[in-house]
């Protein structure tokens, strides 16, 4: 088995962020490797935007994405507080684009061991859509993937 070096945990900043965090962080602490967090900027979201900008002029895309880094950061931030990563060697990583696209970009660049994230995400849906970026890591991701389940996730029973 390869060593592990680097734990790449992904965070989109749902309710579930934290968990994944606190799984990410408490295995890169066992194992004493690094720990790298990746949020990505879904281009969904910049495509409505620069529509919006170039409709009315108002507001600037380039200034858009640079404050959502901002924020995104302060929050990335106190969930390592709160997770009691503070401590561990740690790296923060924005993309911009599909999600899971750049997740598996950051995976070969960040030269990542394994990959925390969550069976859920920010629509709060597991297994409804087909194309969520979890299934679609699971099926093209060249490392491991651990799948961190949400609290108040439905256990099936045993037998089933």
């Amino acid at each position: 088995m390869k060593t592990i070096k680097k734990v790449m945990a992904a965070i989109d900043l749902s309710e579930y962020s934290g968990d994944i965090l606190n799984y990410a962080g408490t295995l890169s602490k066992c194992i004493k490797s690094e720990l790298i967090i990746i949020n990505v900027i879904n281009n969904r979201d910049i495509a409505v935007l620069q529509k919006a900008a170039m409709e009315t002029g108002a507001f600037s895309v380039k200034e858009w994405l640079k404050r959502q880094k901002e924020e995104r950061l302060q929050l990335i931030e106190g969930l390592i507080e709160e997770t009691d990563c503070s401590h561990l060697p740690n790296k923060i990583v924005f993309r911009e684009g599909v999600p899971f696209r750049e997740l598996l970009k950051t995976i070969e660049t960040e030269d990542i061991d394994l990959v925390v994230m969550g069976a859920k995400g920010r629509s709060n849906l597991t297994g409804v859509l087909a194309g969520s970026t979890a299934e679609k890591m699971f099926r093209r991701s060249s490392v491991p993937l651990l799948s961190v389940r949400s609290p108040g996730h439905k256990k099936i029973p045993a037998g089933r």
